[in-house]
């Protein structure tokens, strides 16, 4: 079934917590700066800042097993996949990523993010070397990386960390286009040739709004949350969003100890409900606390959730409550037969989650972005990529980035693409716009 949490939530309450910016299982406690998935380095750095030279690292062979595809990217009439934007035969582009794989604490992240750049590589390398630079977890040892890694190569992908793509952000260091992987959460105006494109949470829940309004077009949204920083991210945005849609909405905010929903507040809740009856709920909840308050509520609600929600695609494992639950996330989850992606091979990680999943994912679509950099520095273009809809425009005094992610529904053991499409959070500007 459904599985996630984004870019888009993910790890250790030691390291992080989408998916996203990212999402996937129930986020950890927030971790530094509150947010899941939000890539915060400790407060005390882990590893040394010794400067690293940047080396490079061969693409991997790509490996056989399951293989995944996003959204609306038809073959070609031959059956082949539409291929990337052509360079130069003389091109010889250094694209430098920029990681934070000597750190304790991001290591795997960052492992998950390399591990799909290299795919994307492999798979369009004509033309591309790629520079790995490893850092630590501080971000002066990612500006220093930075430094050396923009002297030596014509486009920088990275950093992950929240904390140093935000050092970057204010550095005046931006003088290479630069794709970052994560949101700096900055005021003021981004670089010039700074492209974020990390997952978001705030992006997911307004593309959640949107999908509802669009089904259920009359009646209040019971918008049901927890305390948590990402849950309140997730409900605050919906909520906006909502309300831009000029739709009335409640929202309770139940009690959640240990992952586990308070019984009072519950039935405290099943009670309001009898006498105030909404015409769909949505849920800032992860896959578990959504199924106890759906076991509590009952499931004819109609429920519409983000990635945090998506209990995956294992029939034996997901439970009946969530059956029914509209679940927006990665294609790469939500889509694993879709042929716009079928030649990306699974990571193969061990022990990987849905988070994992999304960083690689992540990484497949950093390096397509890139290698379009390198095609259209200054242009726009649109890609159907392994974590949604991605729009691109580098003309614009900020560089404008979108990304529109897969409506699923879970399903008889099994989490279904919605009619194959996508819900976009519009009207709004672009990131960085």
């Amino acid at each position: 079934m459904l599985k996630k949490k984004n870019l888009t939530g993910l790890l250790s309450a030691a390291t992080m917590t989408l998916l996203a910016g990212c999402g996937s299982t129930p986020l950890p406690p927030d971790t530094g700066c509150g947010v899941p998935g939000g890539f915060c380095a400790p407060a005390t750095p882990v590893t040394s800042a010794t400067p690293v030279q940047p080396t490079y690292t061969p693409a991997p062979q790509a490996e056989s097993g399951v293989r995944t595809m996003p959204v609306e990217a038809p073959p070609n009439a031959d059956g082949s996949m539409p291929s990337a934007s052509a360079l130069p035969a003389s091109a010889n582009v250094r694209i430098a990523l920029l990681l934070p794989l000597e750190s304790q604490a991001l290591a795997q992240p960052a492992e998950a993010v390399r591990a799909g750049f290299m795919a994307g590589h492999e798979r369009d390398r004509a033309g591309i070397t790629v520079n790995l630079v490893p850092t630590g977890d501080s971000s002066q040892a990612a500006l220093d990386a930075y430094r050396r890694a923009a002297d030596a190569n014509d486009i920088v992908v990275g950093p992950l960390a929240r904390p140093a793509v935000a050092a970057l952000a204010t550095s005046g260091m931006v003088n290479k286009p630069t794709v970052a992987l994560n949101h700096p959460q900055v005021g003021g105006v981004l670089p010039k040739q700074l492209l974020v494109i990390g997952l978001s949470l705030e992006d997911e829940a307004r593309q959640v709004a949107d999908w509802a309004n669009g089904e259920q077009p009359a009646g209040n949204a019971l918008i049901v949350t927890g305390r948590a920083t990402w849950q309140q991210r997730l409900s605050g945005a919906f909520s906006a969003r909502w309300s831009e849609l000029g739709r009335q909405q409640t929202t309770v905010e139940l009690p959640i100890m240990d992952g586990y929903v308070d019984g009072n507040a519950l039935a405290e809740l099943r009670a309001r409900l009898q006498s105030e009856t909404p015409q769909l709920m949505y849920a800032a909840l992860d896959a578990g606390q959504l199924r106890q308050v759906r076991s509590s509520l009952g499931t004819s609600l109609p429920t519409y959730a983000t990635a945090t929600a998506n209990p995956g695609r294992d029939a034996a494992t997901v439970p009946q409550e969530l059956a029914g639950v509209r679940i927006l996330d990665l294609p790469w989850t939500v889509q694993p037969d879709h042929p716009a992606v079928g030649q990306y091979p699974r990571s193969g990680l061990a022990g990987e989650g849905l988070d994992m999943q999304r960083l690689y994912a992540l990484g497949i679509d950093a390096y397509r972005v890139a290698r379009e950099l390198a095609a259209r520095p200054t242009g726009t273009f649109e890609l159907d990529g392994v974590t949604g809809r991605l729009s691109v425009d580098m003309s614009r005094p900020t560089p404008a980035f979108r990304r529109i992610e897969t409506g699923a529904v879970v399903r008889d053991g099994a989490s279904a693409a919605v009619d194959g499409r996508v819900f976009d959070a519009a009207p709004g500007p672009l990131l960085g716009q």
